[in-house]
């Protein structure tokens, strides 16, 4: 090989170019950026199904609970009241119910309500031919401002 077929070979470039390296991290960066916001999102729509899930489940409770006394059913009707503002119950008064009673059930499933579901409201409506309606509301994004907020709803309609 001759001196001069050297210096051609030595000024060939082997091997990637900054510019090469530059856009391959870019493009790896907004990958992971894809990536890490797919999580993101993962993890509301999660946390969104979970408080389906409890809504869901406090409205079968409170109806199940109105099928157990029938004869007394009426006294778990709220009259269309919203419990959205729950002054009235304590966090101590939420530990101390126990016994069976009516009201006690009453008011330990607005506890439970209050402290599963943020922000959480219910009504519960008992016509007079037995047709019951439970809704429950609640925030389902805490993390938005008070004006881009999201309220989600569940309602069961079922017979006493």
């Amino acid at each position: 090989m001759s001196q001069r077929q050297r210096r051609l070979v030595k000024g060939r470039q082997a091997g990637f170019t900054l510019i090469e390296v530059m856009i391959a991290v870019l493009i790896l960066g907004f990958g992971l950026l894809a990536f890490g916001l797919l999580q993101t999102m993962n993890v509301r729509f999660t946390k969104s199904a979970q408080q389906r899930t409890i809504a869901s489940n406090l409205a079968y409770e409170v109806v199940d609970m109105m099928r157990m006394q029938r004869s007394d059913s009426g006294l778990y009707a709220y009259s269309a009241i919203d419990y959205a503002s729950f002054t009235s119950v304590a966090e101590g008064d939420c530990a101390s119910v126990t016994d069976a009673s009516i009201a006690n059930n009453i008011a330990r499933w607005k506890c439970q309500v209050k402290n599963s579901l943020p922000e959480g409201a219910a009504v519960v409506q008992l016509a007079s031919d037995g047709n019951v309606t439970v809704t429950l509301k609640w925030g389902d994004a805490p993390w938005e401002t008070e004006a881009a907020k999201k309220v989600s709803s569940f309602t069961l309609r079922s017979r006493i």
